[in-house]
């Protein structure tokens, strides 16, 4: 009997540069990474992408105006809960990494696989 030698390939990481980039553009090259898009073997029900980095993510180019097109809802349950809160009050609090995360978030399938996906994504400023 023969025996198989499985080569076990390291986990790539690809690392996005965000200084002077759009906010949507990363987002959108991150969620495809995420998915698997960007690969020959691509299914849609098994996660198949790999972890994404991002850097430089407090040089993100994004203007004042967007800023305030931008809106994060926050809902504690309650009736009467929701809270809408502007790009500007969350890019202050939170800075522009929050931003990123939401972008990515909205941009992935909302099934059960999105948590996995979102545990792949590392966000450095």
């Amino acid at each position: 009997m023969k025996k198989e030698v499985k080569q076990v390939k390291k986990t790539e990481v690809k690392v996005i540069d965000a200084q002077g980039k759009i906010l949507g553009r990363v987002a959108s090259e991150a969620a495809m990474t995420l998915m698997g898009k960007t690969k020959a073997s691509f299914e849609r029900n098994t996660y198949c992408g790999f972890p994404v980095k991002i850097i430089n993510a407090s040089k993100l180019s994004i203007t004042p105006k967007k800023l305030t097109q931008i809106y994060h809802t926050r809902y504690s349950g309650i009736p009467g809960g929701l809270r809408v809160l502007p790009g500007t009050e969350t890019a202050m609090k939170k800075g522009l990494k929050e931003l990123i995360k939401l972008a990515v978030y909205k941009m992935l399938p909302s099934n059960k696989l999105r948590r996995t996906m979102m545990k792949s994504l590392k966000i450095t400023d």
